[in-house]
């Protein structure tokens, strides 16, 4: 570690790796407000991209637009295939679990599965490979009730990931968890990613998991909704405690919070309840 950890500026501009453009891409809501305006950013194939920024600023507005769950007002989304990615393709974790409380592990995660066609046996080998992968062999039975945050939040993503998606949506999915049990998922997210190497996507409101997870980092400024800086975290992966506990890790979050503050002073009027 040394000098070439300092946070260097990252180009928005699409390359031959651009597996998504948004050019131009607003969104405004029913009510008036201007969740996005003028985002244009580039997301390239293997990338671990978060959006950084306050309440209102749009990241979560960003992510669903992605996701095909909304459609932007003006601009557009240009995926490198052309047109419209396929929706099974894209898996998305959300801030809450959105598990089935009825339904056991298993059938949680076999759930995207199912909905294509496929039999609980024939889909049983890929559930079981994708718990083993989040650390929950011998928990196939239980059902949501019976678990921890954790061990929801980790349900949610291997039933993001049974699919295989080459794209993962997360929309601040370890907000609501303790902070030992937040690190465990960011230490297991990135094995999961350096493993598989889909292309993911993370909202988060914290400039250090930002840090810890991210090739690159996109800070963005509200009212309107809209990119202010884009900075390209130059750490190397595997990424563990040591790099956590390191002062390279803690000046490229002194940095980080830097661009967030000014952002956050860029925006204009009061708070509104964000998206």
């Amino acid at each position: 570690m040394g000098e070439e950890l300092t946070l260097s500026r990252s180009s928005a501009a699409a390359g031959p790796s651009t597996l998504l453009a948004l050019r131009g891409v607003g969104k405004v809501f029913s009510n008036g407000v201007t969740a996005l305006s003028d985002v244009n950013l580039a997301i390239r194939e293997g990338d671990f991209v978060s959006l950084l920024g306050p309440s209102g600023c749009g990241k979560s507005t960003a992510l669903r637009l992605i996701a095909g769950l909304s459609t932007p007002t003006s601009g557009l989304l240009d995926w490198r295939d052309g047109g419209i990615v396929d929706r099974s393709n894209i898996g998305f974790v959300f801030q809450e679990p959105t598990l089935l409380p009825w339904a056991s592990v298993f059938d949680n995660v076999w759930l995207p599965l199912r909905l294509k066609g496929i039999s609980r046996a024939k889909a049983a080998p890929a559930v079981r490979e994708m718990l083993a992968r989040v650390h929950l062999t011998g928990f196939e039975d239980a059902v949501p009730r019976e678990l921890s945050g954790g061990m929801k939040m980790r349900v949610s993503i291997a039933r993001a990931l049974v699919t295989k998606p080459r794209v993962l949506l997360m929309d601040e999915p370890f907000a609501a968890l303790d902070e030992i049990t937040r690190f465990k998922l960011n230490n297991d997210l990135l094995e999961l990613w350096q493993d598989q190497r889909f292309t993911v996507v993370f909202v988060t409101h914290s400039v250090f998991e930002s840090v810890f997870l991210s090739n690159r980092v996109v800070v963005m400024a509200a009212r309107p909704g809209r990119v202010f800086d884009e900075l390209a975290i130059g750490a190397s992966y595997p990424r563990d405690e040591a790099f956590r506990t390191s002062p390279d890790y803690a000046a490229l979050c002194r940095q980080t919070s830097s661009v967030l503050v000014n952002a956050i002073n860029s925006t204009a009027g009061g708070d509104h309840d964000g998206h």
